[in-house]
């Protein structure tokens, strides 16, 4: 019984993934709208799945700060607080820097191969003005720097704080410039960390990171003025 019990676990924290991803997706590209008003039955017909895997994907969600439990009213995708990116982008940073100077040191051959595929994708993605491509390359860039680290502990805080990056970004910047900035940079430090310059690769993270926060204050400054 022990042996089907941890199966039967295995396979539910499998479905709770596949829920958990798809349902981010949504609420990153805006599938699912700000202030949109969510049903678990809904969603899990959607995504073809059963409620209890929508559930726990959705409590995970709300711990990491996409979407609101709203008491006799349901589940609510959370606003995008521009302001809080800014806080974000703060507590990221020594975090970024650590992965970055582990990355370098500790990633296989296969990594860094996998890391330059990415670059070149991503600037493919950049140049044929493909939004939703350049999404899927970020999204891919950060699961690797993170996976060559080889810290899970420090893997699983880089996922939530890129997943909220992510969404800011694409919901907040249209430009195709601001996107070409971002892929310069991000390219120069997947290249650096192939190339094992690990001061290099922080550089660039750094300068990549300095980049995002002048893009998000000036997203403050619109919405201010």
């Amino acid at each position: 019984m022990g042996r089907d019990g941890a199966g039967d676990t295995r396979d539910q924290r499998s479905l709770t993934d596949l829920a958990y991803e798809r349902i981010q997706h949504m609420i990153v590209t805006r599938t699912l709208a700000p202030y949109e008003l969510l049903s678990e039955s809904d969603l899990a017909r959607e995504l073809n799945l059963g409620r209890t895997p929508v559930r726990e994907a959705l409590q995970r969600l709300k711990f990491e700060g996409f979407v609101e439990v709203m008491p006799r009213r349901g589940v609510l995708v959370a606003p995008i607080d521009v302001t809080r990116q800014l806080d974000l982008l703060e507590t990221r940073r020594p975090l970024e820097e650590q992965m970055i100077r582990l990355a370098t040191r500790r990633a296989t051959p296969d990594e860094r191969a996998e890391m330059v595929r990415l670059a070149d994708g991503l600037m493919a993605a950049v140049a044929a003005g493909d939004r939703d491509s350049y999404l899927e390359f970020n999204k891919a860039i950060h699961e690797i720097e993170a996976q060559a680290s080889h810290n899970e502990v420090l893997r699983q805080h880089m996922a939530v704080l890129h997943n909220l990056s992510r969404r800011f970004w694409f919901s907040v910047i249209n430009d195709t410039e601001r996107f070409r900035g971002a892929a310069v940079h991000h390219v120069r430090t997947l290249r650096a960390i192939a190339e094992s310059d690990e001061d290099g690769a922080v550089e660039a993270a750094n300068d990549l990171l300095d980049h995002l926060e002048a893009t998000t204050r000036a997203a403050v400054d619109r919405r201010e003025a």
